[in-house]
């Protein structure tokens, strides 16, 4: 019974844990300097976002919000900012990814995006907790109020770090340059209007929702480092295409029209490549 299963381990790992060993790996540091990066933030805040820095660019910008308030344009942003709420994103995100799953035939959507939301999850509860900083009265606010901290904009954040990886996931998989451009304009118009409907609505300063896509655009920047060395890697081994649903190995098995070794046959395909038949095939 033991060998039986130790040789099932060893199976699952030559199939999933070694094609993307420098994806984890970097992901895994760079989910690190993410959070770290929301430990520093909070020095960067004192500099920033002292009494000057209110009055001079958070206060001015909630009064010129409040001015476009209307009770129709209320309910439309609130009804917007709840999809990026703890329950709205969460569904979307899910959603987002089975679709890139289910278009890629591969896994590699839910490692990139389901680990992207975990760490921009904990650096804006390490954020909040660690900063503390109190959101705008509730007389310039919109109900329903939030009493939470308001520092980073976990809206924001969250829906940058989303938003932003099924753009470029999007795009790895459509070729053709207007639609990648059409994907690429509505994915920045929703991460703009996210973050400043938090703004609009009052539950946040502006401050907070800079800090926000800053500290977003950072963790997707590393994820899509990591995302491009785990294809540079592979290229450089000739390893093939990473594990999707119809082919779940290529390394070590010789199986799947490879070689022996796991090479792929030569005029292999990669996941950034156009497959035989003129379309995307499998990528991450």
């Amino acid at each position: 019974m033991s060998t039986r299963t130790e040789s099932w381990l060893n199976q699952r790992w030559g199939k999933w844990v070694v094609p993307y060993a420098a994806l984890w790996i970097t992901l895994l540091i760079g989910g690190v300097v993410v959070v770290a990066l929301a430990l520093a933030s909070a020095e960067v805040y004192d500099n920033v976002v002292d009494d000057a820095g209110v009055a001079n660019l958070d206060k001015p910008m909630l009064a010129s919000m409040e001015q476009l308030r209307s009770p129709a344009l209320n309910s439309f942003v609130t009804g917007f900012t709840n999809i990026g709420g703890g329950i709205g994103m969460p569904i979307l995100a899910s959603i987002l990814t089975a679709l890139l799953i289910y278009t890629s035939r591969s896994w590699r959507p839910l490692i990139l995006i389901g680990g992207a939301a975990a760490v921009s999850v904990t650096a804006t509860a390490v954020g909040k907790k660690l900063i503390g900083r109190t959101r705008p009265d509730h007389a310039d606010a919109v109900p329903p109020y939030e009493n939470s901290p308001s520092f980073p904009s976990g809206h924001t954040l969250n829906t940058t770090v989303v938003i932003a990886l099924v753009v470029y996931l999007v795009c790895l998989q459509v070729k053709r340059t207007l639609v990648r451009v059409a994907v690429i304009a509505a994915g920045t118009i929703f991460i703009l209007g996210m973050g400043m409907s938090r703004v609009y609505l009052g539950h946040h300063w502006m401050t907070d929702v800079i800090f926000g896509w800053i500290l977003g655009l950072a963790w997707v920047g590393i994820v899509i480092l990591a995302h491009r060395l785990f294809h540079a890697l592979r290229h450089r081994e000739h390893a093939g295409p990473a594990p999707t649903f119809e082919h779940p190995a290529h390394l070590h098995e010789g199986a799947d029209g490879g070689t022996p070794g796991g090479r792929a046959p030569a005029g292999g395909n990669d996941a950034d490549t156009p497959g035989s038949a003129g379309r995307p095939s499998a990528s991450g």
